[in-house]
């Protein structure tokens, strides 16, 4: 060792500079001996040493998972679980289970994650993996991943886009969703005053058979669903929204598709042709009416069309996507890359439409953008949540480069935005600053969401019963 150290010495007639540089080189190569003699095979170790310089708020590989609680929200704008993860570092992560869905998907997690260093996100989404399921079963295992990543990136103190390499762009699109109104000529004005005036360069609008369910001629089969809150003397022969969209044999009459041309028509005089809109909420009916719908709105330039039918239907929507010019879009409710890789390898749609919450979280779901651009397929993400999906649905957009456009459902909701602290204003003339701030870059504000809290809810209360695991977790043999 001795001889090895006595290379490194420097002579005393060179130039100052000279050996500064070279003692430079000194300590940098001992550096790296000293770390391979201490820490051989240790990488968790070798990485926390190689980067000790790095600015930092924790020591990330001895950070532990102590905690899970939920805060339960309404009207953000839909019902959403906050999940907050304690450490025995002082660190806290903040994620959502998807709106809508119940909070014990993410509770139920919490005997598996007790323990854990938050920093292997990976590892530990794939343990909890198989606790999902499509739609909103997906959102414990969603919520829990968004929240693993915020505390990894407070743990090393970068933002979450950049521990997946790095980020596209520096705003990020976003499209507002409108709900419909029955005058076209209204709703175009509630687009241009609410959306357009905001600086959304995006557009999302609502029509289908719920427009035509009160007026005579225009829908054949109809009358034995209950189609509408309004409609309560009808007999039905089921529940219409639980029924598949093949199943109610529902069609639209060609007098009720011109009502519907002629509703899309009037949006877009009022709105332009500049602006893209899309659309989505056509009601539930079959593959062939889903085609006759689809051309008869063809010669307004739409964005896409969403939801057709079930996205687990790959044949009719590569039969729909075939017949029709307008871009075909779904995915919102689908979980893990699996499924949306059978659409984009059928070429069954033009794009893909993952819901985070739903679709396996941040890192899952650039996985999925990633197959969809090697393949050509562009993505837009669905949201309709609280800020704090909205913010890990901008770090993956911003990590993705086939993202075209974010969902904003709280566009109309006061208070929005006062749920979080941190990076603010969320959006900014219809785009979304990409944060710098460590992990998602903001943090819950006690304040601004309490108001939120569901009725006859506890603020982040203990939850001690899930503490314990009483199952065996392998699911193979």
């Amino acid at each position: 060792m001795k001889k090895l150290l006595d290379r490194f010495k420097l002579p005393d007639n060179h130039a100052q500079s000279e050996n500064k540089r070279r003692d430079f080189l000194k300590k940098g190569m001992l550096g790296g001996l000293s770390l391979g003699l201490m820490l051989d095979g240790k990488h968790e170790q070798e990485m926390e040493y190689i980067t000790q310089k790095v600015k930092r708020d924790s020591k990330p590989a001895d950070l532990k998972i102590t905690d899970v609680r939920i805060a339960h929200l309404q009207g953000v704008p839909f019902k959403s679980p906050i999940i907050r993860i304690d450490t025995n570092q002082g660190l806290i992560g903040w994620g959502e289970v998807r709106d809508g869905a119940s909070p014990n998907y993410a509770l139920m997690l919490k005997s598996r994650l007790l323990g854990q260093n938050p920093c292997n996100v990976e590892k530990i989404f794939k343990e909890i993996k198989q606790f999902g399921g499509h739609g909103r079963a997906a959102g414990g295992v969603c919520g829990v991943e968004m929240a693993l990543w915020d505390l990894a990136g407070k743990a090393y103190n970068v933002p979450v886009y950049q521990m997946l390499g790095g980020k596209y762009r520096d705003e990020i699109r976003m499209y507002a969703d409108t709900p419909e109104i029955t005058d076209p000529t209204n709703f175009a004005k509630k687009l241009k005053e609410t959306r357009l005036d905001k600086g959304y360069t995006f557009l999302k609008m609502d029509f289908g058979i719920g427009l035509l369910a009160d007026k005579p001629g225009m829908l054949t089969g109809a009358n034995v669903w209950k189609l509408n809150q309004r409609d309560n003397k009808t007999k039905t022969v089921g529940n219409y929204g639980a029924t598949k969209h093949p199943f109610t044999r529902i069609q639209i009459t060609d007098k009720g598709l011109d009502y519907i041309a002629e509703y899309v028509s009037k949006i877009r005089e009022g709105v332009g042709y500049e602006i893209p809109v899309s659309a989505d909420h056509f009601g539930h009916f079959d593959v062939n009416t889903a085609i006759r719908l689809g051309k008869a709105v063809e010669k307004y330039q739409l964005a896409w069309l969403e939801d057709l039918v079930p996205w687990f239907y790959t044949d009719q929507w590569k039969q729909i996507s075939d017949a029709i010019d307008t871009p075909t879009l779904t995915g919102e409710d689908i979980y893990l890359k699996e499924e949306f890789i059978k659409l984009i390898n059928a070429k069954a749609v033009d794009m893909i439409h993952p819901d985070l919450a739903s679709s396996g979280g941040i890192l899952e779901t650039k996985k999925i953008g990633d197959y969809a651009e090697e393949h050509g397929i562009p993505m837009a993400m669905h949201f309709a949540g609280s800020p704090i999906s909205f913010m890990a649905n901008v770090h993956c957009a911003a990590a993705t480069e086939n993202f075209v456009a974010l969902e904003h459902h709280g566009v109309d909701v006061p208070g929005w935005e006062d749920i979080v602290t941190g990076s603010k204003p969320l959006v900014v003339n219809g785009f979304a600053p990409v944060p710098n701030k460590p992990g998602l870059g903001v943090e819950l504000n006690e304040e601004g969401a309490k108001r939120f809290l569901m009725k006859d809810q506890k603020w982040f209360a203990p939850t001690d019963e899930w503490n314990t695991k009483d199952s065996w977790d392998r699911d193979w043999s």
